[in-house]
């Protein structure tokens, strides 16, 4: 007789949770609540009767019953995604997980128009708030991703260079109507922070030289680049961003750039995919329609430093 086994949604949740550390990004992985993400872990505690998380402050920790479930639940739905890719074959669509200010500002549009130019052509896109650019192709079921990182990736991964990431203080319309900033406007200005470590504003302003003449003390702290944007656009301050994703904005007259000087954060944007996964021709015709379009782009006229 077959053991009762536990709801997979369940199980689905228990394994983001754990892999996430948190409910809430858990949720957002799967597209459903917080709160639908602790009903069921609890589902799965009566099931077992054990707990399976436990709280330390504001960390989220596995119980011992956890540590063990975990690599079963994974390899089960690995076996799962393995299973469904050989019946999915070459005619579906692509699984794509990339950033979600990349998505919004960049990424979207030309997957809109790959899918016009190109039918047939399918790419589900999943946009992920991500701490840090990372994907597991083995847990997470996706054929490829785009990543912010510094080029060292799996040896079993193809790999595609995008664009740099190019850091330049952006604000709203009309900052510069008095001309290019001084470096002591710049210091009496509310600096908005995308993270929490304020790097961006830090590799800025040292490789400009102003990183003892302008504060990184207040201001307020973001956890995207995408509401440091919004912030700035709206007057609230003057945030760091990115040149190929503001370059719209500031084209339409919707954003400004105050200092209009850009500076390679040292790492770039990729397109990545297993070799192994179906779909690698359309995934090659893919990355070269989205460097074609990096190519083709009209960026605001600023001086770009080079890469140190």
């Amino acid at each position: 007789m077959t053991r009762k086994l536990p709801p997979l949604y369940a199980l689905r949740a228990f394994e983001a949770a754990a892999r996430l550390n948190s409910f809430t990004r858990a949720g957002e992985a799967l597209s459903i609540t917080q709160s639908a993400v602790s009903r069921h872990i609890r589902t799965l505690e009566d099931h077992f009767a054990c707990r399976l998380f436990t709280r330390s402050g504001r960390s989220l920790q596995l119980t011992e019953a956890a540590r063990v479930l975990l690599p079963g639940v994974r390899e089960g739905f690995a076996a799962l995604e393995r299973a469904c890719d050989t019946l999915r074959g070459e005619d579906d669509m692509l699984r794509m997980k990339a950033p979600s200010t990349l998505t919004m500002r960049w990424l979207l549009a030309r997957l809109s128009r790959f899918r016009r130019l190109q039918p047939g052509n399918e790419v589900q896109l999943t946009s992920a708030w991500m701490d840090v650019d990372h994907v597991d192709f083995n847990q997470e079921p996706f054929d490829c991703a785009v990543l912010l990182g510094d080029g060292v990736f799996p040896a079993e991964w193809e790999v595609r260079k995008l664009f740099p990431e190019l850091l330049v203080p952006v604000g709203a319309p009309g900052l510069l109507d008095d001309g290019p900033w001084c470096a002591a406007r710049l210091a009496s200005s509310e600096l908005l922070h995308p993270t929490m470590d304020k790097r961006d504003w830090r590799v800025w302003l040292e490789r400009l030289g102003l990183g003892s003449r302008v504060s990184l003390k207040g201001g307020q702290v973001f956890d995207t680049l995408e509401l440091g944007m919004i912030a700035a656009a709206r007057g609230y301050g003057v945030s760091i961003g990115d040149l190929i994703m503001v370059a719209e904005d500031v084209a339409q007259g919707r954003m400004s750039l105050p200092w209009p000087t850009a500076v390679p954060s040292g790492l770039d944007y990729y397109l990545v995919w297993p070799r192994t996964r179906p779909g690698g021709e359309r995934l090659r015709r893919l990355s070269a329609f989205l460097q074609a379009e990096v190519a083709a782009m009209a960026l605001p006229e600023v001086v770009i430093l080079p890469a140190l």
